[in-house]
């Protein structure tokens, strides 16, 4: 019989900030061969689109939503679904569990969400050891050591909890993540990237992980007008003699009403 691989985004969150929130993110994942479902009927998606960025690969699935990964990789990458009507989603996976067989639930869109980002970004400054982590899945150029994206929210979300969403985030060396095996850097460490909502700092992120929830402060809301998120990496915390960003790839962001 078929190993079945089960999933749960209730993931070991390392997000600390005074008004941040650890949540469970809100796509499921249960295994049970290559399909993408709606995570609410279990009724299989066509159409959804499957790709894995650092890879250049791309796939669709079919009329009875079953894919395949034909894909050579090593080491953990990240793997984008998306489907006009659902919300964004994105799983760090390997070859060990790209081996296996896997059924993806995904949410449908209660459209209140707003996709910031849903291309792969890469920041830093291009200066890594290869024990940093998932340094051998880095393929983009920085795009330096912060990313910064205005958007608009309704006056209606006041009335809401409202989330921003970090599909995937992959590179973060900090004291935790190293004292969790997510990096092989010996020597060193580096700071947490730090979450900024409409100028204020909001949350730290101190391990690597997907759908990250982080909960946004009503108060610091702009209804009806311009917000600003803006996420920072973190610095080596052990090199005084120059400033070294440490180099993050994330995707899919995006700010989830509920």
């Amino acid at each position: 019989m078929k190993k079945i691989l089960i999933f749960s985004l209730a993931m070991l969150l390392g997000i600390s900030a005074a008004n941040a929130d650890a949540l469970t993110g809100g796509v499921s994942t249960v295994g049970l061969g290559n399909k993408v479902v709606d995570a609410n009927t279990n009724a299989p998606i066509s159409g959804a689109q499957i790709s894995l960025p650092k890879q250049n690969y791309s796939t669709k699935s079919d009329e009875n939503g079953n894919f395949n990964l034909n894909a050579n990789f090593s080491g953990n990458t990240i793997m984008s679904v998306k489907k006009d009507g659902y919300k964004p989603f994105s799983l760090t996976i390997d070859e060990h569990i790209a081996a296996r067989p896997m059924i993806l639930g995904i949410q449908k869109s209660n459209g209140r969400e707003v996709v910031i980002e849903s291309a792969m970004l890469h920041l830093g400054d291009n200066n890594f050891s290869a024990g940093s982590a998932n340094s051998d899945q880095f393929k983009l150029k920085a795009i330096g050591p912060f990313y910064t994206k205005t958007f608009k929210m309704s006056a209606n979300t006041l009335n809401l909890n409202n989330y921003l969403v970090i599909g995937s985030i992959i590179g973060i060396d900090t004291a935790m993540a190293r004292s969790m095996g997510q990096n092989s850097v010996r020597n060193s460490f580096s700071s947490p990237p730090e979450v900024y909502f409409n100028g204020t700092k909001i949350a730290e992120i101190q391990l690597n992980g997907d759908n990250q929830k982080i909960k946004l402060p009503n108060n610091l809301i702009r209804a009806d007008n311009t917000n600003e998120v803006t996420i920072q990496t973190g610095k080596n915390l052990t090199q005084h003699a120059y400033v070294d960003y440490d180099d993050i790839e994330l995707m899919n962001l995006s700010i989830q009403s509920e």
